[in-house]
């Protein structure tokens, strides 16, 4: 029996502005609402505002929370200060004596420590890997001396992102909140109160602009999301779908699970490198990793750029002459650049700087050139 959709605290919201309703990971959420194109460059040019609500939201607490988190997580957790987050992979074993594989990729973060001194701690997961990686946490729980409580349904995530987002949101905010807001640096947090609600906003984000992402209490998200939409939009902000956030996430040459980033993946071949710190550390897969990083071989991802606006999609391949050299894992027009782009894993004999390739796309091939990532960079 099929199971029925989930839905984020701004569902009755999206259906009321005329969002595209789809499934994705199990949830209810919007495509598009208008255009992909104006959403994509609004946020570009502007802001732009995402409901990532359906997104994992997952608190560690307790004494042994940190040493917990340092033998689960590919990148180093003690050290991490109160309002700092970091980029990291979670590693898991197969059922059955079936290897070690990459679960999810994930932002951890630490939290104020709680009134006895313990940390608290923070995990930010993809929607469709959630259930699987609270599965495998729950798994490996100590007896005692840590707490792991699954927070996504009772919050919501917010994400403005774009030129102006951190100005629109600071003017929702009482003015030391504000100014806490403006100081932040990129990959920090703080709590604060956004359109008179407690917030914790971090200067974070997934579409290659500046921007925050917002957390919180699920009741009160409509009205922190209505606040934001009347003070930006006459700023330039547009509501966004997950298209718009699709596109976004390939110019600045973002790696997604499922796509770029899968169980099997080497991240040094797939430029995640800065996820996993190896020296010194045993995690699931860590052996792995060491003799991937001490040993490079197979495909590596790369940018390919197109010379018309015709993309490809995932899975076309990749050919030099009669050879098939790799595959392509995303593939898009870039609204910001005026072409088509892909992110495509090839093999490392093919993968150097202004390659000429072909892309099968349907039943033709068409000529691309290999580039760096990210296709676009905000200055």
């Amino acid at each position: 029996m099929t199971q029925p959709l989930l839905e984020t605290p701004l569902c009755r919201w999206h259906e009321a502005h005329g969002g595209r309703m789809v499934g994705f990971a199990g949830w209810r959420m919007p495509v598009q609402y208008a255009s992909i194109v104006e959403e994509h460059l609004a946020t570009r040019r502007a802001a732009g505002m995402f409901d990532v609500s359906h997104m994992g939201r997952l608190a560690v607490d307790g004494p042994a929370a940190i040493e917990w988190l340092e033998g689960l997580l590919t990148r180093r957790v003690a050290g991490i200060e109160p309002g700092r987050l970091r980029y990291t992979l979670i590693t898991g074993e197969l059922p059955d004596g079936g290897g070690t594989v990459i679960l999810d990729d994930a932002i951890v973060s630490r939290d104020a420590d709680a009134a006895d001194g313990s940390p608290r701690l923070g995990l930010v997961v993809n929607a469709s890997n959630r259930p699987r990686v609270v599965e495998w946490l729950s798994s490996r729980l100590p007896a005692a001396g840590v707490g792991l409580v699954d927070r996504t349904f009772e919050t919501a995530m917010i994400a403005v992102q774009g030129p102006r987002a951190v100005e629109i949101v600071c003017g929702l905010c009482p003015r030391d909140d504000a100014a806490r807001i403006a100081a932040l640096g990129v990959y920090r947090a703080t709590v604060v109160r956004v359109g008179g609600y407690e917030a914790a906003v971090s200067r974070s984000g997934y579409t290659g602009e500046d921007g925050l992402e917002i957390v919180v209490a699920g009741g009160v998200a409509r009205s922190v999301w209505e606040a934001i939409h009347a003070a930006g939009a006459p700023l330039g902000l547009l509501a966004c779908g997950l298209g718009a956030r699709d596109t976004l996430r390939l110019e600045a040459g973002m790696p997604l699970y499922g796509h770029e980033l899968r169980e099997e993946s080497d991240p040094f071949a797939i430029g995640l490198g800065l996820g996993v710190t190896l020296d010194g550390r045993s995690f699931p897969g860590s052996t792995r990793f060491a003799e991937l990083r001490a040993h490079p071989r197979g495909r590596v991802r790369v940018g390919l750029e197109f010379g018309s606006k015709r993309s490809a999609r995932e899975n076309a391949t990749v050919w030099q002459g009669d050879r098939e050299i790799g595959v392509v894992t995303s593939g898009s027009l870039a609204p910001t650049l005026g072409r088509a782009v892909a992110m495509a894993m090839l093999d490392r004999a093919a993968a150097a700087e202004n390659t000429l390739v072909d892309v099968l796309i349907r039943d033709g091939r068409q000529p691309a050139r290999v580039v760096p990532l990210p296709f676009y960079r905000r200055s």
